[in-house]
Order: C-alpha cells, then sequence, then structure tokens
C-alpha cells in the first residue's frame, strides 16, 4: 500500500501541483515569479556553487532524458563494457559535481547574514531536498553499480507507465530504499517546486531579446571603494 501511494499516486499529485499553482502564481502573482537573485549581496560564493550545481545538474537531467526516450540505445551502447564504464563514471563525476556546488550554496546560505535576512523556510526546505536527492543518487551509483543498465531496464519501463496513466508499481517495488529514496525525492521536486523560487526556470527570459534597455541610475559616488559586510 505503501508503495502504491508513492509510486502511483504520489507522482500525479505532484504534476497537478507542478501545472496548477505554477499557473496560478503566473498570472495573479507575476512579479513573485523569479529567482529571488540574491547575487547584489553576495557574488562570489554564489558564482562557485552556482556554476558546478548547474552544469552537474544539467547533464545528469539529460543523461537520465536519453535513457528514457532511447533505453534501446542506451543498452547498445552498455555491450561493450569499457563504454558502460566511461559512461558510469562520467555520470558520477557529474554527481559529485552537483555535490560540490550544492554545499557550496548551502554554506552561502548559512555563513552570510544578509544572504540569511532573505532565506525564506522554502528555500531551507529546498535545500534539503536536493541535498537528499544528489546523496541517494550518488550512493546510488556507488552502491548499486551500472545503473545506467537497470535505469533502461526496469525504471524506464515504470516512468512510462506513469505516462499511460496505468503505474506499474511491480517495477519498483522491490528496489533498495536508496533508489526508492531517489525516485520519490524526483517526485517530491516537481510536487514543492512551484511553491519555491526554483519556479523561474518554467519560463525562460526570451523577451529580454526585444525588451528596451534597463536603465540604471546610480545614487552612490562610484569612485568610492564599498566594502562589503558579511
Amino acid at each position: 500500500m505503501i508503495d502504491f501511494l508513492l509510486f502511483a499516486v504520489a507522482p500525479y499529485v505532484a504534476i497537478t501541483l507542478l501545472f496548477s499553482v505554477s499557473l496560478w502564481r503566473f498570472f495573479f502573482t507575476r512579479y513573485k515569479f523569479s529567482s529571488l537573485s540574491s547575487e547584489f549581496l553576495e557574488s562570489r560564493e554564489l558564482f562557485w556553487g552556482s556554476v558546478p550545481w548547474h552544469y552537474g545538474i544539467l547533464i545528469l537531467f539529460l543523461g537520465h532524458l536519453i535513457g528514457f526516450l532511447f533505453p534501446a540505445h542506451v543498452l547498445l551502447w552498455n555491450s561493450v563494457p569499457v563504454r558502460m564504464l566511461i559512461l558510469e563514471v562520467t555520470a558520477l563525476t557529474f554527481g559529485a559535481l552537483c555535490m560540490v556546488g550544492l554545499v557550496l550554496l548551502i554554506k552561502r546560505r548559512l555563513t552570510h547574514s544578509r544572504i540569511q535576512v532573505v532565506t525564506s523556510w522554502m528555500d531551507v526546505v529546498v535545500l534539503a531536498v536536493l541535498l537528499i536527492q544528489v546523496v541517494t543518487g550518488i550512493g546510488t551509483a556507488i552502491f548499486y553499480r551500472w545503473g545506467s543498465n537497470w535505469y533502461v531496464a526496469v525504471m524506464v519501463p515504470y516512468l512510462r507507465s506513469l505516462f499511460m496513466f496505468a503505474p506499474k508499481v511491480d517495477f519498483i517495488k522491490d528496489m533498495p530504499l536508496m533508489v526508492k529514496m531517489h525516485v520519490f525525492g524526483a517526485i517530491s521536486i516537481f510536487g514543492i517546486l512551484p511553491f519555491t523560487r526554483l519556479v523561474h526556470f518554467l519560463v525562460p527570459p526570451v523577451s529580454y531579446l526585444w525588451r528596451s534597455y534597463q536603465v540604471v541610475i546610480w545614487n552612490w559616488d562610484r569612485k568610492k571603494i564599498r566594502i562589503p559586510t558579511r
């Protein structure tokens, strides 16, 4: 029953929240539909945390997506042991890159007083969920090796059954606890995303290509050096 609730019911609840709340926020609270960037408060540590995090998560997302769309091609690639090893090591490397970036971003939130002032409780929830997701992903890669093979053989059929509105929980019910945590973590991210600042990535800033230039008026002496306080 628990597996059914977590892996058959929860995905549809998460997707419903994702679309309904995101649309409501976009149309009724549009000015809060952004990343609420804190870069102007502190930029150096943000750069060193944000860059590895974004590069790592983008590559891992594309890897999961390719496995979902082309499972037969992934199995064909993995039919040569060296190629499978390269794929596994590459995925683990970008997972470690995600971990480094995320830890730096968490450290930034915890150690800078000005960042703490603008940190909401939902920011803390998001960072915690993302940390669990990355840890379980790396743990799965280390302790349950050759994940690119069993991902396309077991997880892809389960994910496709969700799209067919006929969830086949049998594919996942016997998986290790760490794998289940990783899968449910992904489902949770979809569910909480519209309540967080992460919602901004749903609206790419394409309007920037044709909007008028933004006029910036300085109200302080730019010749003076301002020393930011932590």
